[in-house]
C-alpha cells in the first residue's frame, strides 16, 4: 500500500487542505503512477461544491493525470516501469456489457467507475488526481507521446478528449462548417482539433476579447454572442455546433444558426436545466444531442492525433497552495486556458 500526499476538500464551503490517502496495493493488471501533473476541470469545481449532486466528503478531485509508471502488478503487459502515462476520467468499467465491449466505456450499462467521488471495485471511495500517486488498472491507463510534454498532456485527458469525440462522431473535416460556443478549457481544444481535421471553425464566445488566440488556434470566425447581430448574421450556417460552456444558454437562439440535418451537441454541463423549443428542432431537421467524454480506444487516438497535429492546450503551472484561487478564477474566466497542477508541489 501506498500512501499519497493529497490536496483534499470537506465541503462545498471549505478549502483545499493537506492531506494523506491510502492508494491499494497492485492487483495483478494494476498499475502504479507517480503523479506528475493533474489538471483543474471544471466537472471539478462543479463536484467539490456539490453542484451536481451529494458528495461523499473528504473529496480529492483531479481526472486530468499525467505521471511515470513507478510499478506494476505481475501479469500487466501493456505498460512498463518508466512509461509515460495518463488517466482521464474512469479508472474502470464492467467490461462486458455490449458498449464496454464496443470501447465505449464511458457508457458503461454498469456505470463506469469514475477517477474521483466514484466506488471501485474492492467498495472503496476513489479518489483524483490532486495527489502524489494513484493505482490504476493497466486497461484504462494511457499511453502519452513523447512529443507531448507531461504538463500539457494532463488537460488532454478530459478537455482534449471531451472535445474530439464528438468532433470525430458527428464528422467534423473538410467541408464542413462548425462552430465552438465558449473559448476556455474545452473551447480552445475544440478550435484545435476542428481545424486540423479540416474543417472550416467558427468561435461563438460572449466577447471578442480572446478573438486574437482563438484566431491563432485555428478558427477562421470569431464573433460576440452579446451582439444580436451574430444570429441574424449566422443563421443557418453550421453543420455542427459544440458547446463547451458549462452555463444557461439559449438553446433556441443558436440552434437557429444549423443548417439542414446540422446538430448542435452538448459537452459543458451546467448544474440548472436547459430548455429547447420543439419547433427549433423539427423545421430543418436539427438535432440537439450530447457527448461525455470518450472511450479507451478513442482517448488514445486522440493523444496520437495531438502528437501528430503538433496540438496541445495552453496551460498555466500552478502550485497545490493555489487550487483555491484557481477555483476562483475558473468562475471568473480568468484563465487562458487550463490551470495545470505541479503535484511536486503537493
Amino acid at each position: 500500500m501506498v500512501i499519497a500526499k493529497a490536496r483534499a476538500v470537506d465541503g462545498p464551503d471549505k478549502p483545499f487542505r493537506e492531506a494523506e490517502i491510502k492508494r491499494r496495493d497492485l492487483d495483478s493488471h494494476d498499475v502504479l503512477i507517480e503523479i506528475k501533473y493533474a489538471g483543474i476541470c471544471h466537472s471539478d469545481i462543479h463536484t467539490a461544491y456539490g453542484e451536481w449532486g451529494p458528495v461523499d466528503y473528504p473529496l480529492v478531485p483531479g481526472h486530468e493525470i499525467a505521471g511515470i509508471v513507478t510499478a506494476v502488478g505481475p501479469h500487466v503487459t501493456k505498460y512498463k516501469v518508466g512509461d509515460r502515462v495518463g488517466v482521464g476520467c474512469m479508472v474502470d468499467s464492467c467490461g462486458e456489457c455490449e458498449n464496454c465491449r464496443k470501447g465505449e466505456e464511458q457508457y458503461c450499462l454498469e456505470g463506469n467507475i469514475q477517477t474521483y467521488a466514484g466506488v471501485d471495485k474492492y467498495g472503496e471511495p476513489t479518489q483524483g488526481g490532486y495527489s502524489t500517486h494513484i493505482v490504476v488498472q493497466e486497461n484504462f491507463v494511457l499511453s502519452i507521446p513523447d512529443s507531448i510534454e507531461l504538463d500539457a498532456a494532463a488537460p488532454l485527458l478530459c478537455a482534449g478528449i471531451t472535445t474530439y469525440s464528438p468532433l470525430n462522431h458527428w464528422g467534423a473535416g473538410p467541408g464542413k462548417k462548425v462552430a465552438v460556443i465558449g473559448m476556455g478549457g474545452l473551447g480552445h481544444m475544440a478550435v484545435q482539433i476542428a481545424h486540423a481535421m479540416g474543417a472550416e471553425v467558427t468561435v461563438l464566445s460572449r466577447t471578442l476579447n480572446k478573438k486574437e488566440d482563438g484566431l491563432q488556434l485555428g478558427a477562421s470566425h470569431y464573433y460576440a454572442t452579446s451582439d444580436l447581430e451574430t444570429f441574424e448574421k449566422l443563421a443557418g450556417s453550421f453543420d455542427l455546433i459544440i458547446n463547451t460552456v458549462s452555463a444557461k444558454i439559449d438553446l433556441d437562439a443558436y440552434l437557429g444558426l444549423l443548417t439542414l440535418d446540422g446538430a448542435l451537441v452538448n459537452v459543458g454541463a451546467p448544474a440548472e436545466p436547459l430548455a429547447v423549443n420543439v419547433f427549433s428542432l423539427i423545421g430543418h431537421r436539427r438535432s440537439f444531442a450530447g457527448s461525455l467524454i470518450g472511450g479507451i480506444r478513442e482517448t488514445q487516438e486522440m493523444l496520437d492525433f495531438c502528437a501528430e497535429h503538433n496540438l496541445a492546450p495552453m496551460i498555466e503551472v500552478i502550485s497545490a497552495d493555489q487550487i483555491d484561487e484557481a477555483y476562483e478564477r475558473v468562475l471568473a474566466s480568468d484563465v487562458k486556458y487550463r490551470f495545470v497542477i505541479d503535484t511536486s508541489t503537493i
